[in-house]
């Protein structure tokens, strides 16, 4: 196989038009728990300190009247009655119903924009097309879907990425750079895109509760080939690292319940992410031969605000290495699988030529999948 250089093209992002500021989402949820105060203080330390303020939604019922603590979720469907200002309990097949008819949009406008951003490269490029996403099922699915909406050769190759959670944009990075390392005329569009919010559940269980604080909606794009940059914003694909840490299997892990699916995000998250981070990004970094300041960006996954403190202090990285990590979390919450794109995006119009940076994202397992770019 050949070792010609492959470069991800022009990362794009979207959202969807839905607003939740975090501010009234917390208020909303304390009024849904009536008069159970012990409730009530966990919900507002839980959404107080997690490092967000704005996040985004496909669900139409989330959606606030007005911003900030004073607004209310517009209610009126399957997600939340505004007339007792309660959240109900749809079924999985409500959500996923919703799922297949906002997720097509998405990784539509996420595609397009990669395109629009991408000089030199045309959707009739495209050759191979991977899709990702753990939020939803539908078949044909969206990689289907996309060589429909952006026209593409009916023959394009395509690959579907799904249930592997926040970590999976790493995945499908390292099979398009294959591509293009096996085939140097291949052109790969790699688009993830999740709707978490589908997926909000209820009661006294934390981390169910933890989980409704951060998760959000929102979809990444970017073109993998081979050939050389042509303008726009470009990271050479230099190195991928994959590990599981020796502990943490029963602390992160996804499921399909009866009334969405269930989320297992344990409190020692952030804790076993310190204790493991610096042994995990070691080989990525020793197979390139490069020591931790020798890399000028990290972008990592912001599965949440401790997430960040803990893997921060793990490296022992200086204050302000996670900036665009902690911006993306304040502005969008955690997108699964499309944030750590939008990260990669920040750091790309920051960068400069030939300097590195090291990205990483977590998923259950606990894996951690890692990779060193290097800005083009």
């Amino acid at each position: 196989m050949s070792t010609h250089p492959v470069f991800a093209h022009g990362i794009a992002t979207a959202v969807p038009e839905g607003v939740v500021p975090q501010e009234g989402a917390r208020e909303v949820l304390k009024r849904h728990f009536g008069d159970d105060r012990l409730l009530q203080r966990l919900v507002h330390r839980l959404y107080s300190q997690s490092g967000i303020e704005t996040r985004y939604t496909v669900v139409p019922d989330f959606v606030f009247s007005a911003a900030g603590a004073a607004g209310e979720p517009v209610g009126g469907g399957a997600f939340y009655d505004a007339h007792s200002a309660t959240y109900k309990a749809p079924s999985t097949k409500v959500r996923n119903d919703l799922y297949t008819a906002a997720a097509r949009p998405l990784f539509k406008a996420a595609a397009e924009r990669v395109l629009e951003a991408t000089p030199g490269l045309g959707a009739r490029d495209i050759t191979h097309v991977v899709t990702v996403s753990c939020t939803g099922f539908f078949a044909p699915g969206p990689d289907y879907f996309l060589v429909k909406d952006l026209c593409l050769h009916p023959h394009v190759q395509r690959f579907h990425l799904g249930f592997m959670g926040c970590y999976a944009a790493f995945p499908a990075l390292k099979m398009a750079r294959a591509f293009c390392q096996a085939d140097p005329e291949a052109v790969v569009l790699v688009v993830c895109a999740e709707l978490c919010t589908l997926h909000m559940q209820l009661g006294s269980d934390l981390d169910r509760l933890l989980a409704g604080s951060v998760f959000a909606d929102g979809a990444a794009a970017a073109l993998v080939s081979a050939r050389a940059p042509q303008g726009g914003e470009a990271f050479e694909l230099s190195a991928f690292a994959t590990t599981l840490t020796p502990v943490g299997e029963a602390d992160m892990a996804w499921s399909v319940g009866d009334e969405g699916f269930d989320i297992v995000l344990s409190s020692y998250v952030p804790d076993i992410l310190e204790a493991n981070i610096a042994s995990a990004v070691a080989p990525l970094l020793g197979a390139m031969g490069l020591s931790q300041a020798e890399v000028q960006h990290w972008g990592v996954h912001p599965g949440g605000r401790a997430i960040l403190d803990k893997v921060e202090k793990g490296l022992a990285l200086p204050a302000g290495a996670l900036a665009p990590s902690r911006e993306v979390l304040r502005d969008y919450g955690n997108m699964s699988s499309a944030t750590v794109l939008f990260v990669l995006q920040k750091i790309a119009a920051r960068a400069e030529s030939g300097e590195r940076v090291c990205a990483m994202a977590f998923g259950p397992g606990l894996t951690v999948e890692s990779g060193l770019l290097t800005k083009a």
